[in-house]
């Protein structure tokens, strides 16, 4: 009876023939008058939830919402399924005065049945009075984990939502949110006063989304292959700051890939005008801070990259569900470095020690989710209090399709537990680390624990390993991290069984990310490129039959490092080879074409695939800097004036301009240096710089038994190379 009045509304609203998953008995719920509490992944449907109980229901439903450019995509998408533009309205500080008075006409009349408002709105006076004049059908709380101090997105103005909301009158709630961890979603039921909900919570996983962690190496050059891989796909980008968004989004663009910034410090226009070319397909990549993605109704959007980790795991999961919402593929790649968790721990100092213990909590796990060898999915479900078996992630997950090694581990779990038992169940895990390893931190020592019998006992282990015992046990469920108190361990049943009667437990030998922070290491993936030698021999030779054709130096031609790059580049155009290191346009353009002409052959000959998506074009303001550098020294201005106006040492200005004048620009400091050598003393090294075999400036300065500086020579050598090279 109802249920197909239920099933005709959705097809005459909104045009679908059924309902997805809850839908149908959340809305039941809803209109029965009971409070409501709906736990949905992304792209699940809950906006539903709350839009066709509102067309149902007599006067106008107040939809809570936190970002101003989500209420506009709603009420957009209302309008568009109904006859009335005055069916949704949103009610906040974008509004003109002349524009709110209609929304208030349009609601007294009856013909407004959702309106969004901001809680910041809703809190002023006169939006209380004009609420309190008109029949309201039943609250809704989108993105409600925002109530939550533990959840990802806490906002102060969410906390007094129901002292506002029993102010105006009294009835039901439905709170909804993507992400809510059994913490959370205790903690918005208390808020709001509503722990007689029913609640509606669906399944975390999402089977469509691949998740993968790669070290942050070489980030830019790796996210612009893969989306060079990714042609016509909608793809979104995090960035924790603006300035990196900025710089990001430009990089991008330089190397031929359709992308927009858009964070908070953009004007609304610049922020909406972004949005919506994404939306229409205008641009296929937006790089975004969190600000960006939130009810964004994009279904088709197949691949979510973090150019940094996220603050938390909530905050991780809800930006990763924006992909795939169409159930279609959804690639979601992360890069991660412990550096950046310690730098996110040091921005919480100066926040009050309760705030301060929940980052670092919500920091702790995304780390080791990041870390983990385990099965990504099962570790996600697992934070979401959701048992997961790992076969059936289906290889969705960079852990399950290349496990890693798996060896013997009931010792050391075994030795893990029991130090918990010995400790009391009071401490959290870089305590247990630190015990286990033999490390007399100042809280062990202040403790005396280290002298406990178990104090130690794993010390040919370090910090690192143990750590991961303790993330594969929690897992196991043989430990619990108790969060109200910000992650002390406690023995759960299983894992006092486990004392009494120890079996084999299976450990996964996790990757030490705290050893790989060297972001000089190129990370060159399954395809990555190796140096061809054959080549370089060959290009050797040709540079040697060139330098005697001209008479000069081979390594005035090509240095050993542009010989070496374009063996891994293998150049084909000269265009090309202005992207080897140490050639400019001028160097590519004079000595280029027998290069080129060389390995277009050996590429056909031998049916090389070259990885030219490894070739990454810098940002223009590089180049802008090295312009005012040439114009500084055309002015002939010394070039340690020039240093300490750009804050730079004099050698760091001479190591500037032999990049220059070795990519094939020509820069003349000749009056730089004839201020401090002699004409007989510069014409000795420029002989010697003619007939040598190598540019090594040791070689150089021994040859001249330390006669002149470093600086002199590197100063003489950059004028040979300007005048002979290019």
């Amino acid at each position: 009876m109802v249920k197909i009045d239920l099933q005709e509304a959705l097809k005459k609203y909104f045009g679908f023939s059924s309902f997805k998953g809850e839908q149908e008995d959340i809305i039941h719920n809803v209109l029965d008058g009971n409070n409501t509490f709906v736990i949905m992944p992304t792209g699940g449907g809950k906006s539903m939830c709350y839009q066709l109980p509102a067309m149902l229901s007599e006067g106008t439903a107040i939809v809570v919402s936190p970002l101003i450019a989500l209420m506009k995509n709603q009420v957009d998408a209302m309008r568009s399924v109904s006859n009335s533009e005055s069916v949704a309205h949103f009610l906040n500080s974008s509004l003109t005065k002349t524009e709110s008075t209609r929304v208030k006409n349009d609601i007294r009349l009856g013909n407004t049945k959702l309106l969004y408002v901001a809680p910041e709105s809703l809190t002023k006076p006169e939006t209380i009075l004009f609420l309190k004049e008109v029949k309201i059908s039943f609250f809704a709380i989108d993105e409600a984990h925002c109530i939550s101090e533990w959840g990802h997105d806490f906002r102060p103005e969410y906390r007094r939502l129901r002292e506002i909301f029993e102010e105006i009158t009294d009835v039901p709630i439905i709170a909804l949110t993507a992400t809510a961890t059994p913490k959370v979603q205790n903690d918005i039921q208390k808020n709001l006063n509503m722990l007689d909900a029913r609640v509606f919570k669906s399944s975390f996983n999402r089977d469509n989304l691949y998740y993968q962690i790669l070290p942050k190496q070489d980030v830019e050059k790796q996210i612009i292959k893969y989306i060079r891989t990714q042609e016509g796909k909608s793809g979104i980008i995090y960035c924790l700051s603006r300035k990196k968004v900025e710089e990001l989004a430009e990089l991008l663009q330089v190397n031929g890939i359709n992308a927009l910034p858009y964070h908070a410090g953009l004007d609304s226009a610049t922020r909406g005008k972004h949005q919506d070319m994404f939306l229409m397909e205008d641009v296929e990549v937006i790089v975004a801070t969190i600000a960006f993605g939130m009810g964004i109704d994009k279904p088709d959007v197949r691949f979510v990259i973090h150019h940094d980790i996220p603050k938390s795991l909530e905050s991780y999961y809800q930006e990763t569900g924006r992909a795939g919402r169409d159930g279609g593929e959804g690639e979601c790649i992360s890069f991660y470095r412990y550096k950046d968790v310690e730098k996110l721990e040091k921005f919480l100092q100066g926040k009050p020690v309760a705030e301060q213990e929940i980052g670092r909590q919500l920091l702790n796990e995304i780390a080791s989710y990041s870390e983990t060898s385990v099965c990504r999915r099962k570790m996600i479900l697992h934070y979401f209090g959701e048992e997961f078996d790992e076969t059936n992630c289906n290889e969705m997950c960079d852990n399950c399709r290349t496990p890693k090694e798996k060896y013997e581990g009931s010792e050391y779990v075994l030795q893990l537990l029991q130090a918990i038992h010995s400790l009391k169940e009071t401490q959290r895990s870089k305590h247990y680390c630190s015990f286990l390893s033999g490390i007399k931190t100042s809280d062990i020592k202040a403790y005396k624990h280290d002298e406990l019998p178990l104090f130690g006992v794993g010390k040919l282990k370090n910090e690192h390993f143990w750590n991961a015992v303790i993330r594969q046990s929690v897992v196991a469920g043989l430990v619990h991290k108790d969060i109200e108190t910000y992650g002390v361990l406690k023995l759960t049943d299983a894992g006092n069984a486990f004392i009494a009667n120890p079996t084999s437990f299976m450990l996964i030998k996790e990757r030490d990310y705290l050893v790989e922070d060297d972001d000089s290491t190129v990370i060159t993936g399954n395809g990555g490129a190796a140096f061809d030698q054959v080549l370089y021999n060959q290009l050797l030779d040709l540079r040697k039959s060139i330098s005697k054709q001209k008479g000069i130096p081979p390594f005035v031609i090509f240095q050993e490092p542009s010989l070496k790059d374009m063996c891994f580049q293998y150049p084909i155009t000269i265009d090309e080879l202005t992207n080897i290191q140490g050639v400019g346009n001028g160097k590519a353009t004079r000595y280029g074409a027998p290069f080129v002409a060389l390995i277009s052959r050996y590429v056909e000959d031998n049916e090389i695939e070259r990885p030219q998506d490894l070739v990454v074009k810098s940002v223009v303001n590089k180049s802008g800097l090295k312009v005012q550098l040439i114009q500084n020294i055309d002015r002939k201005l010394p070039l340690d004036d020039i240093g300490r106006a750009q804050g730079k040492t004099l050698d760091e200005v001479i190591d500037e301009i032999e990049a220059i004048v070795v990519s094939g620009t020509k820069v003349n400091i000749n009056y730089y240096i004839d201020d401090i050598l002699d004409q007989d003393t510069q014409d000795d090294i420029y002989e010697y710089f003619s007939e040598a075999e190598t540019d090594d400036l040791k070689a150089a300065y021994d040859e001249f038994d330390g006669d002149y500086s470093e600086e002199e020579l590197r100063l003489m050598w950059i004028k040979f190379m300007s005048e002979m090279a290019n």
